[in-house]
């Protein structure tokens, strides 16, 4: 996790994940036949999931998984992030939105850096005045809390974006979930095996090939 003393994660959510639960169990492949897959279900729910990756290990350092996705949520999560190693440098990736940017998360940094900035008030005056100030703020190289932003319409940039694919392939697309509860299990039992035996740092391609693992 650590590169150069310095925590680097790649962070985003995946919102709405349903819990579907098939009305028939899956068929599996046999000679001359495909996997088979019912494809009427019972929904169940939805969860939204915030994960953190390691870029430096390739691995998922961090997970929470919660009904809401708010400011509050974000911040809870970078602030659990953070009591890790509360003294070390942390590089956040994130993409640009708004809740990436939030009063919540100004507040978090300057509490943890000791900045004595006036912060003023959100809308009004200060670093909280505008969603700009806040960006700068949070992003600001000096600090030892920062956050790196991708591009506008390139979050898919974002190492972490790879992983979600994964995620989505390797148990979402082909798993059954009886509940909301259930669905939070798998993901995070998926997490521990992909940590244990698939993790290592993602390798960017070149020349528009497709990015690997």
């Amino acid at each position: 996790m650590h590169t150069l003393g310095v925590h680097v994660v790649s962070i985003d959510e995946m919102t709405g994940i349903q819990a579907l639960e098939r009305l028939h169990a899956l068929l599996p492949m046999k000679p001359g036949l495909v996997e088979r897959r019912e494809f009427e279900y019972i929904r169940h729910g939805t969860l939204s999931l915030i994960s953190g990756l390691a870029v430096a290990l390739g691995k998922i350092v961090s997970s929470t998984m919660a009904p809401t996705r708010d400011e509050n949520d974000f911040a809870a999560y970078i602030e659990q992030l953070i009591e890790t190693d509360p003294h070390a440098e942390w590089v956040f990736i994130v993409d640009g939105l708004n809740t990436h940017q939030s009063e919540s998360l100004v507040r978090l940094v300057a509490r943890h850096c000791e900045l004595d900035d006036t912060l003023g008030q959100k809308g009004k005056s200060g670093v909280l005045a505008r969603q700009a100030s806040r960006t700068a703020f949070l992003s600001d190289p000096s600090h030892r809390i920062r956050f790196v932003y991708t591009p506008k319409h390139c979050s898919w940039l974002n190492m972490i974006e790879l992983w979600f694919s994964i995620l989505v392939r390797r148990l979402l697309k082909r798993g059954t979930f009886t509940s909301t509860l259930n669905l939070q299990k798998q993901i995070f039992q998926f997490i521990d095996y992909f940590n244990a035996t698939m993790a290592k740092p993602f390798k960017w391609a070149y020349k528009g090939k497709a990015l690997c693992v």
